[in-house]
């Protein structure tokens, strides 16, 4: 009796042990001086992710770069005072938001190295350095296993690319600075919340400037209470209140600018609860397929079908809440870690999911940057589940696992640098893009203009042709179009692309100094003048259109005419050498002698 007394009580004890829950995690330990192991730690991360990124230092600038690279309010000297305090969409005409701190470091650049690409890669690349270092700092203050693995994780994945080797994709990098520098600051107040205020209101400036930078990282205040949650496996009312403030300053900042991006490109996109359901659904778990397996990267993904009347189109949201309900009923035994990583996950891409309409849902339900910062839930999960394992095995065992998990990220690292060279230049950016996506919205436009910049017309014409055939009222593709077929000598086939362009925008100059073009090099210069002077009046500054004024004048002997048009066009534009000689011709006609 007493034998099988005792085994029943040892296999009670054996349940009740399978039954505890997981140990929480440790609270934040306040992380010391860096030793000699940690600065050599530091130094192989940097190495490894300049290594992985060195063909974005030779990159160019690429399709929406032209935002800055065309703002008056960057180039000028006085542009700061309007970058910040300027609500006209004259400052920076093609931003549809208000992120000022992000064309502020623009601004700054300008002053140092104009539009030099390099300068702009290198300071996109130091960002994502200095944000790896950081995110290093906080998995260790939060006692993460396997900190470092995450931290070279994050360095080296390729779905970053798409933020650190685009120039104008600094808003991603700055404001997860902001972001995880305002997390660090928290946890120093979370430590003695009453003594800790200096680091309360740090934090909360912190955050204000990653909004600043990009209203994305709006979700702070709710990763700040799943972090204290995942610590301490409850909430209290006294936590939620030091978080209202975050809460209320996020919620302020981001209505205010989505008014101002509606005020500037309204959109109804006309989706209904029910699909954008599916949309959020579908997005998370190809998020998380691209994080895991991060093959066929592309710049603009395929529209995925939307169908709410179809049942299996249900699975993605029932699979998610499947998968949720799985870590919370074995949070005793995983630990909460899982849960709070997906939760992680899904918040901070909450804002981008589809729920409101936002411009770049007409491109694609997905992008790689927006999960600059999400992806970190996920791959410390990843990563953390990596090291526990390790932490195991064996001695022997545990040497092959290092191992695997070096040439992890040496894949990682390799499968980066061949993305970052498809940032060398447009042409190169817009073919990978049409290649993997031909139905891509612009991509096909994009790429025949790059085709044309670098004196490749018929190539530009066959690009601007294709997409023609899907959407023939393309005012820009037919102007483009128009300049590609001038320039391969066939002025009247330009002339009827033209026409059909200017009857569906009048006041388009691309489409009104073309039209010129072509009538001038026709010979109907009488007809060439009158869209000439109708291209001036919507752009004053045309120097093209005084340049061609200016032939079609000499060509009708109205040489004094003539003239005054080539040195506007040269007061413009002092580097129109053909201008020059065009000039010295009607000087010559006029019995002047050149005095330049």
């Amino acid at each position: 009796m007493g034998r099988r007394g005792g085994e029943k009580r040892a296999r009670k004890t054996r349940r009740q042990a399978r039954k505890a829950p997981a140990p929480a995690p440790a609270a934040p330990a306040p992380v010391g001086p860096p030793s000699r192991h940690d600065a050599l730690a530091a130094a192989a991360l940097t190495l490894l992710l300049a290594a992985a990124y060195l063909p974005a230092f030779q990159a160019g600038f690429v399709w929406d770069d032209e935002v800055f690279t065309d703002a008056a309010a960057v180039r000028e000297w006085s542009g700061l005072w309007r970058i910040w305090f300027s609500f006209s969409p004259r400052a920076i005409p093609n931003e549809g938001h208000y992120w000022p701190l992000v064309y502020s470091t623009f601004w700054l650049e300008h002053k140092l190295w104009g539009f030099a690409p390099f300068g702009y890669h290198a300071v996109n690349v130091l960002l994502h350095a200095v944000n790896t270092l950081l995110l290093w700092r906080l998995a260790r203050r939060l006692r993460l296993p396997g900190a470092w693995l995450l931290a070279a994780l994050f360095a080296v994945h390729p779905l970053h690319v798409e933020s650190v080797a685009w120039a104008i994709e600094r808003k991603d990098l700055l404001s997860a600075l902001f972001y995880l520098a305002a997390f660090l600051a928290w946890l120093r107040h979370a430590e003695a919340p009453g003594a800790g205020r200096g680091h309360y209101l740090l934090a909360l400036g912190l955050f204000v400037a990653g909004l600043l930078c990009k209203s994305i990282v709006v979700t702070l205040p709710l990763a700040l209470a799943l972090c204290h949650w995942w610590q301490h496996g409850r909430l209290r009312a006294g936590d939620l209140a030091r978080l209202a403030p975050f809460a209320a300053v996020g919620a302020a900042i981001v209505l205010a600018d989505t008014a101002y991006a509606s005020s500037r490109e309204p959109l109804a996109l006309g989706w209904t609860l029910a699909e954008r359901v599916l949309i959020a659904s579908q997005a998370l778990w190809f998020y998380a397929g691209k994080l895991l397996w991060p093959v066929g990267l592309i710049v603009i993904y395929p529209h995925w079908p939307v169908d709410a009347s179809e049942p299996l189109a249900w699975g993605w949201p029932v699979a998610l809440l499947a998968l949720l309900a799985v870590l919370w009923l074995l949070r005793g035994r995983l630990g909460r870690g899982p849960l709070a990583g997906v939760l992680f996950f899904a918040v901070t891409l909450s804002p981008v999911l589809g729920f409101v309409d936002y411009g770049y849902m007409q491109f694609s339900f997905v992008a790689d940057r927006y999960q600059y910062l999400a992806g970190i839930g996920l791959l410390a999960v990843a990563s953390g589940a990596a090291a526990v394992a390790a932490g195991a095995l064996a001695l022997p065992w545990r040497r092959g696992a290092a191992v695997a998990g070096a040439v992890a990220i040496a894949v990682l690292a390799v499968l980066t640098f061949r993305q970052a060279e498809l940032y060398r230049d447009e042409e190169t950016f817009f073919s990978h893009i049409v290649a993997h996506n031909p139905a891509a919205r612009g991509a096909q436009g994009n790429l025949g203009k790059a085709l044309l910049d670098t004196g490749r017309p018929q190539e530009a014409l066959d690009a601007f042709r294709a997409v023609l055939e899907r959407v023939p009222d393309d005012t820009d593709v037919l102007a483009n179009a128009g300049v590609a077929l001038i320039r391969t000598g066939r002025p009247g086939q330009a002339e009827t692309l033209l026409r059909r362009a200017l009857a569906l925008d009048p006041q388009h100059r691309i489409v009104l100094q073309n039209l010129a073009e072509s009538l001038r090099k026709q010979g109907s210069f009488e007809e060439a003048l009158a869209y000439y002077r109708a291209a001036i009046e919507v752009d004053a500054g045309n120097a093209l259109a005084y340049a061609g004024m200016g032939d079609a004048l000499l060509r009708l002997e109205r040489h004094q005419e003539a003239l005054r048009n080539f040195e506007r066009a040269l007061a413009l534009d002092p580097g129109l050498d053909q201008v020059r000689s065009l000039r010295r011709s009607a000087l010559a006609h006029l019995g002047r002698e050149d005095d330049r």
